[in-house]
C-alpha cells in the first residue's frame, strides 16, 4: 500500500521519522511531503523518502488559504498524487485541509491528526475557521487524536453536537511512541526514595509553556511541610526571561541539553518527573521519564491526561495552582512504591513498533471501503 504523508511539523523534531520508519518495516511504501518556509530549521536528517518543500514564506502563516494554495501547488508540482492509495495528514487544519483539496481533486480517501496546534492556536484563535476544522474532520475516513482530553476539548468546544455521532464513530486515540532507546535500557531494579529529600525532574524546552516557576512554588510548599525537595532542570533555553526566573531559586538546578545516554543517569537519580505544562500535544518524556522507572506530574486536561487512569503512573494537576502541583507531587510520595511498579510497564505503551500496528489496521480498513 502507498501512502503519502503530509506533515508539516516533520524535520523540527525525530518523532515522525521514527514513526515512519516502523510504517516501513510493516511493507509500507511511504511518502513524505514536508512544506515549509526554511529548510534549515531541521533538526533531523530526512530519509530518502521526504520531500521538504521550501514552499511558502514566513508571514504567509497569517494569511490560510494564501498559504495553503501555495503548499498545494508544491505538492502537485512535485508529487505524483494519483499514485497512492492513501494521504495521512499530520495535523487538522494545515495538512488536513491540504489532503480533503487533494482528496476531493484525485478521489483518494485521507485520515487526519488532531494536534495541539490545532486546538491552541487554530481554533482557539481562529473562530473564522472554525467550520473548516469541522469539516475536514466530517470528510475524513479516520480522525486521530493524542488523548481522550484533547478529544473530549475538541467535542465540547468547536464541534456543533449535531455531527457528535458521525465524527466519533471514526475517530481513534493513538499516542505518540518514544524511541526504542529507552526500552533497550530500562532500570533493573526499582528506584529506593527518601521522603524527605525528594528529589524532582524537569527535561525539555525552557519556555513560559512548560510552567517550571508553579512547580518551583510548589517545591516551597512542600518545604514549608518538612520535605526538603529539589529540582533539577535540563533543556534548550527558549526564552531568556524565563529561564533568569527559574534560575534564581536556590533549590534548582539547571543543566543544557543533553543526548538520550546522559539522561539515562538524570532520570534514573531522580525520584518524580514534574511538567506541568500550559498546553501539550501529549509530552514524549513523560513516556521516556516512565520507562527509567520514575513517576510522573502531568496537566490536567492536557495530552498525556487519561492516558492511564489517575495513579496508576502518577497524577494530574490543575497547572496554575501551586497548591495543587504540590499536593500532587506529596500523592505520588505516599504511593511511591505501588506506583512504581507500575511505570516502566506502561511506558512500553508507547513503542512505535506497538503504535503503528494500529495505523496499520485503520489504513487497512479504510482503503478496503
Amino acid at each position: 500500500m502507498r501512502i503519502f504523508h503530509i506533515n508539516c511539523n516533520y524535520i523540527g523534531t525525530t518523532l515522525h521519522q521514527l514513526m515512519i520508519e516502523n510504517l516501513d518495516i510493516l511493507g509500507y511504501d511511504n511518502q513524505v511531503f514536508v512544506p515549509t518556509y526554511d529548510k534549515n530549521l531541521a533538526v533531523i536528517e530526512p530519509n530518502a523518502n521526504v520531500f521538504v518543500c521550501e514552499c511558502f514564506r514566513k508571514w504567509d502563516r497569517l494569511f490560510f488559504d494564501c498559504k495553503q494554495k501555495k503548499i498545494r501547488n508544491g505538492i502537485e508540482t512535485n508529487i505524483d498524487i494519483p499514485c497512492f492509495d492513501l494521504i495521512h495528514a499530520y495535523t487538522l487544519f494545515t495538512d488536513g485541509n491540504c489532503a480533503r483539496k487533494l482528496a476531493k481533486k484525485f478521489a483518494i480517501p485521507y485520515v487526519v491528526a488532531v494536534r495541539n496546534t490545532d486546538v491552541n492556536d487554530f481554533f482557539r484563535l481562529m473562530p473564522h475557521l472554525h467550520i473548516r476544522g469541522v469539516q475536514i474532520m466530517r470528510d475524513a475516513s479516520a480522525v486521530f487524536f493524542l488523548s481522550e482530553a484533547y478529544r473530549k476539548q475538541v467535542f465540547e468546544k468547536y464541534i456543533p453536537k449535531a455531527y457528535w455521532a458521525e465524527i466519533r464513530k471514526k475517530t481513534f486515540i493513538i499516542p505518540n511512541g518514544i524511541d526504542e532507546f529507552w526500552f533497550e535500557n530500562t532500570p533493573i531494579k526499582d528506584k529506593v526514595i527518601n521522603k524527605k529529600a525528594v528529589k524532582l525532574v524537569y527535561v525539555g524546552r525552557i519556555d513560559k509553556n512548560k510552567n517550571i516557576p508553579t512547580t518551583q512554588k510548589a517545591m516551597a510548599i512542600l518545604r514549608k511541610q518538612g520535605y526538603e525537595t529539589t529540582l533539577l532542570v535540563v533543556g534548550k533555553v527558549q526564552d531568556e526571561k524565563e529561564f533568569r526566573i527559574i534560575k534564581k531559586d536556590f533549590f534548582t538546578k539547571c543543566y543544557p541539553e543533553m543526548p538520550k545516554d546522559k539522561l539515562l543517569d538524570i532520570y534514573r537519580d531522580s525520584d518524580i518527573f514534574v511538567m506541568p505544562s500550559f498546553t501539550e500535544s501529549f509530552g514524549l518524556v513523560y513516556a521516556e521519564a516512565m520507562s527509567q522507572g520514575i513517576p510522573v506530574i502531568y496537566a490536567k486536561g492536557q495530552g498525556f491526561d487519561e492516558q492511564f487512569d489517575e495513579g496508576v503512573v502518577g497524577y494530574h494537576v490543575v497547572v496554575d495552582c501551586p497548591n495543587e502541583v504540590a499536593a500532587g507531587i506529596k500523592r505520588v510520595i505516599d504511593n511511591y512504591y505501588d506506583i512504581q511498579k507500575n511505570v516502566v510497564s506502561s511506558a512500553r505503551e508507547f513503542s512505535w513498533a506497538k503504535i503503528v500496528r494500529k495505523y496499520d489496521q485503520i489504513y487497512k480498513k479504510v482503503v478496503s471501503k
